[in-house]
């Protein structure tokens, strides 16, 4: 195989439809854009929206929402599945290689959801109050 004989595969590409060439070809005359008007005549382009100069849909209903740029930064982990990691020391690292955070988290958080049996150490992760009560009630601390 040489570069100057790759073709398309067989019946993968038709001819071109040529417009504006007569009668026969189905596109004469007017070439398929109708009468008259702007999308009839040659540069008669506009933005998308636009709707003849009608206030366009996107400028006539109201913005809303907000999208957080640190949302990805902050994350959350319930006493239930600190309760599934093997080891007992816990910090950010962990957490990211356990997968039970996102690897671009920076900050994490503990809440009370679940409960938590065995004796842990957090290590610069932060914890809710509720969380906070149960961690110390199974023998474990926290370490800021």
């Amino acid at each position: 195989m040489f570069l100057n004989t790759i073709q398309p595969a067989e019946g993968s590409t038709h001819s071109k439809r040529r417009v504006g060439r007569g009668i026969g070809s189905g596109l004469g005359k007017t070439g398929g854009r109708g009468h008259k008007g702007q999308k009839s005549r040659s540069g008669g382009f506009h933005k998308v929206g636009f709707e003849g100069g009608q206030m366009p849909l996107q400028r006539r209903l109201p913005k809303r929402g907000f999208k957080s740029l640190s949302t990805a930064k902050n994350a959350e982990v319930s006493l239930n599945e600190l309760s599934l990691i093997a080891v007992d020391v816990i910090d950010l690292l962990t957490l990211k290689q356990a997968g039970l955070v996102d690897s671009r988290a920076q900050n994490v958080k503990v809440i009370a959801s679940g409960e938590i049996q065995k004796a842990i150490v957090l290590k610069g992760v932060k914890v809710t109050a509720g969380a906070k009560a149960a961690i110390e009630a199974a023998g474990g601390k926290i370490e800021e």
